[in-house]
């Protein structure tokens, strides 16, 4: 994996940590987001590590090159900012992992960990609190999400779930045995239904779900 802070000191004490797992190998640093990005498209690391804020460029604008451009690296964001603001745009824009510098070091590799089997993190300290019930409720959903209760059938389910996960529409064709066109249809529906127009939103329904807790 490859990790990026433009803070020396935090930057030596998450390596310092990171290599004390024996699962965990760091392959580059960087202290800038332009550099983390170049490292990045030259190592192919499984798992990206980033700082929100970086000079040159951003965690956030890093995550949007990578999913443009398909690079397979999946991204954990390291942010100071607990504002669900912050949190909404890193999913957004593609990153599978949340995590608050101020939290405890079993997460960051609780989280690098689930990332890397496929899964979504979320620091527990935002994971309830930053996405309420009250953001996902739409006109078709009128206040009915319930866990156990989904208005969608068995594939539908399926396709929304992994899709929250962090897979993209291929993986999930290759996981369900379907075809890509078949997912995309399946997702269409499952969104219609629950008024779920953007990738965040999903993400959200997923948390309410306690789906992420299932893969954790």
């Amino acid at each position: 994996m490859l990790i990026a802070d433009d803070h020396p000191v935090f930057l030596a004490g998450i390596y310092m940590l990171l290599t004390k797992a024996a699962d965990i190998e760091i392959v580059g640093e960087a202290n800038t987001g332009r550099r983390a990005l170049a490292l990045i498209l030259e190592t192919r690391p499984d798992i990206a590590l980033l700082d929100i804020s970086m000079p040159e460029m951003h965690g956030i604008a890093v995550t949007k090159r990578l999913v443009s451009e398909a690079v397979p690296t999946h991204v954990v964001l390291l942010s100071a900012h607990d504002d669900p603001t912050y949190v909404r745009q890193a999913l957004g824009a593609g990153a599978r992992g949340y995590v608050l510098k101020n939290s405890a070091g079993d997460n960051l590799t609780q989280a690098i960990r689930a990332v890397s089997n496929g899964g979504l993190y979320l620091d527990p300290a935002i994971a309830e609190r930053c996405l309420p019930a009250s953001d996902l409720v739409g006109p078709r959903t009128s206040g009915s999400v319930e866990r156990g209760a989904l208005p969608l059938t068995d594939r539908e389910r399926d396709v929304i779930r992994l899709i929250a996960l962090g897979f993209t529409n291929k993986e999930v064709a290759a996981k369900l045995g379907v075809t890509t066109k078949s997912v995309e249809t399946y997702k269409t529906r499952a969104s219609e239904k629950l008024d779920l127009r953007s990738r965040s939103k999903i993400v959200q329904y997923a948390i309410l779900q306690g789906w992420y807790h299932n893969v954790l």
